[in-house]
């Protein structure tokens, strides 16, 4: 039992090392969109920037995405100076552009990681799980886009949003109210 605990623990802190923490500054990253453009983390310095894990086929992402909340959301944060990033993380690269197109995606860039690497240095675990980093780099806050874990598009109106909320206390200058959040979703495949 004592070895099944230590096991336990060292995986827990393993993880915990992997996966971005808020507070703490993300580290620049590179990745590939879907249009074979490389982009870094480092080349919106200074800017708001929201990361979201997404899977075309996931019924969680089509809650938003099919009633055009997901793309108000990009649309938003874009046009108030931020930086939206979409992370796929599901379907082939060479579908990717056509789903993507096809779901209307307003993000600043949409990053192929079907490989996974980039889910696993953040920690991502489900589609849509999303990041808020701040203008300094670090992280504000990590989780569900909302409070309601269905699949259902009529409960966006409900829920609180957990992103937009983090995003405009970033633009304050303020920490989130809220700035952990257990993502829901369909499963990040590594």
């Amino acid at each position: 039992m004592r070895i099944l605990s230590t096991l336990l623990l060292c995986f827990t802190s393993a993880l915990s090392w992997a996966a971005v923490n808020v507070g703490v500054p993300v580290n620049d990253f590179s990745a590939q969109t879907v249009e074979g453009k490389t982009v870094n983390l480092s080349d919106y310095k200074g800017k708001i920037i929201v990361v979201e894990w997404y899977n075309p086929d996931c019924p969680y992402v089509k809650k938003f995405y099919s009633a055009g909340k997901m793309q108000e959301m990009q649309k938003k944060v874009i046009s108030e100076g931020g930086i939206w990033l979409t992370v796929n993380t599901g379907g082939k690269i060479a579908d990717l552009a056509g789903r993507a197109k096809a779901d209307q995606v307003a993000a600043t860039a949409i990053i192929d990681d079907v490989a996974g690497s980039l889910a696993k240095r953040f920690g991502a675990t489900a589609t849509p799980h999303c990041f808020v980093i701040g203008a300094d780099g670090k992280l504000v806050y990590k989780g569900a886009i909302d409070s309601i874990p269905s699949t259902k598009s009529e409960d966006i109106a409900n829920a609180t949003n957990y992103v937009l909320a983090a995003f405009e206390a970033a633009k304050a200058g303020k920490a989130p109210e809220v700035p952990y959040a257990l993502a829901y979703g369909c499963g990040v495949k590594y």
